[in-house]
């Protein structure tokens, strides 16, 4: 394996690699990549992009997805299932067929990735649905209270496990009071610190095992006034010490328009805070070359949570498709799956 790496995690512009993509890749060397709709075509195409991603670096790195099912789904049909959204999906069913049904989506899921060279899906989502979520998030969460929340998303990760692909917990410490799209500005909440440790943060708290982690964009006023977490030492602090997740944490995509700044500056301020990975999504070369530039390498704790995290690809079991899939159909016959 390589290193040093870079503390990146970086997207690319189209369905294949181009020339210029490959050799700053082979130089960046970053950790991973993500890919997105405009990046798939078909399954074929697929496996090959995720093999020559691979190549460029020297070796076999995370390809990273947003696979939730849902709204937020980058493989889709005619190659691909369709899925509700989970809050759709678990409202329409009792608690026991709800669990099942997500576990047993997330390792269909998990499946179809691995078959194409995908191995790490972001998600599950542990942020608690509020009634003032915003749309872009709240249909894409599985409930309004921490322990249902909590339970649905190890289902979930347990699916995605079983299928041999490492889990993303977000949005670390939980982003459902957010009441605007933090892709286009910042949330800020005024809630109390209490009720944050009482409903949001402890959503979180038995997930702290899962290999991965992606922060909030989002202001909390009681804790950090100026800082959206992902900035915020204060904040990260929380994540660590008083939620306990010690996982590889990532950003939310540093190119959102919730931060402030320029794409530098967001970058030295996550890694000072506390983020061990800088997420940056659109293949942009002037923007990646920015993004690298401005954030180093992985320091040796942070390169010790990613080995660990990469241990996750490994969980996978001899998971009998048919079999899962035809307990799927059962389920779909009592509401939308």
């Amino acid at each position: 394996m390589p290193a040093p790496f870079s503390a990146t995690i970086l997207g690319l512009t189209g369905p294949r690699l181009t020339k210029d993509e490959a050799r700053f890749f082979q130089d960046a060397n970053p950790w991973g990549f993500i890919l997105f709709a405009r990046n798939i075509e078909n399954p074929d195409q697929l496996r090959a992009l995720c093999a020559e991603l691979r190549m460029a670096v020297g070796w076999d790195a995370p390809v990273l997805i947003d696979q939730e099912g849902g709204r937020v789904q980058r493989m889709g049909p005619p190659h691909w299932r369709q899925w509700t959204p989970p809050l759709d999906m678990i409202a329409a069913r009792d608690r026991d067929s709800a669990m099942r049904a997500l576990y047993l989506r997330a390792a269909l899921i998990g499946h179809e990735m691995r078959a194409c060279g995908l191995d790490v899906n972001c998600a599950p989502l542990a942020d608690v649905a509020r009634d003032g979520t915003h749309a872009v998030l709240k249909n894409r969460l599985y409930g309004t209270t921490p322990e249902s929340v909590a339970d649905f998303a190890r289902a979930y990760a347990q699916g995605l496990r079983d299928a041999g692909v490492a889990p993303v917990l977000k949005h670390l410490p939980g982003y459902g009071l957010g009441q605007v799209d933090s892709h286009l500005s910042c949330p800020r909440v005024a809630t109390p610190q209490s009720e944050l440790e009482r409903i949001d943060f402890a959503a979180f708290k038995p997930l702290i095992d899962l290999p991965m982690g992606m922060s909030a964009h989002i202001i909390y006023e009681a804790i950090d006034p100026d800082h959206p977490a992902t900035l915020s030492p204060i904040m990260i602090e929380i994540i660590r010490s008083d939620i306990g997740f010690d996982g590889l944490l990532m950003t939310d995509d540093i190119s959102m328009g919730a931060l402030g700044g320029s794409l530098a500056e967001r970058c030295h301020g996550a890694r000072a805070a506390g983020c061990d990975v800088i997420l940056h999504c659109n293949g942009e070369m002037t923007d990646m070359i920015e993004v690298v530039s401005a954030t180093g390498h992985l320091d040796q704790i942070s390169q010790a949570r990613a080995n660990r995290a990469l241990l996750a690809r490994d969980d996978a079991r001899a998971l009998d498709i048919s079999a899962l899939e035809a307990e799927l159909r059962i389920l779909s016959e009592k509401g939308p799956i």
